[in-house]
């Protein structure tokens, strides 16, 4: 989503402020966090984002519930430091999310400059990780368990954001 005029800068998070656009480098995709303590995941939707947590050794991941977006608002960065910090994260990991072909959509954009802003207000460093089918991984999950989502969308994005998080871990681990 680039603004015309603007050169090689994008919007900001609440759509008024400006990030260059090299604080959004490719190489991000590497995970990377400090050897212990809890990481804090992060799968970020249009209506919900869903939150899991691992513990300290970093080990296992669990879910740590969602924030509900409201539409037309600024992204709830405020929001996820806050829980981040009640959860004692030491670093972040957020999904990316790529269409099929793995290329990035209009949303990867907005979510690299969420990873930007909570680098900046925090200092826990973020790694970006494909979310690709996290999502339908949970709603899969949940049926196998012969659950329902019925009234659940919030737990079925701490779900996702639970399995993104193993994933990250598995990479590095």
């Amino acid at each position: 989503m680039r603004n015309e005029g603007m050169g090689n800068r994008e919007q900001g998070i609440g759509g008024n402020d400006t990030i260059p656009h090299s604080q959004f480098p490719k190489d991000r995709e590497a995970v990377r966090f400090p050897p212990h303590g809890r990481i804090l995941s992060i799968d970020y939707g249009d209506r919900r984002v869903g939150l899991a947590i691992s513990d300290p050794t970093q080990t296992i991941a669990s879910p740590a519930g969602f924030i509900t977006r409201r539409a037309g608002k600024r992204a709830p960065i405020a929001q996820i430091v806050r829980r981040g910090t009640e959860l004692e994260a030491v670093a972040v990991v957020l999904g990316l999310p790529l269409d099929d072909n793995g290329d990035e959509t209009p949303r990867s954009q907005e979510v690299r400059r969420v990873a930007v802003e909570l680098e900046r207000r925090t200092g826990w460093p973020v790694s970006l990780v494909d979310e690709r089918y996290s999502t339908a991984a949970a709603l899969r999950a949940i049926r196998d368990m012969q659950g329902s989502t019925r009234g659940r969308k919030g737990d079925v994005d701490a779900l996702a954001a639970t399995i993104l998080l193993q994933h990250a871990l598995h990479m590095v681990g």
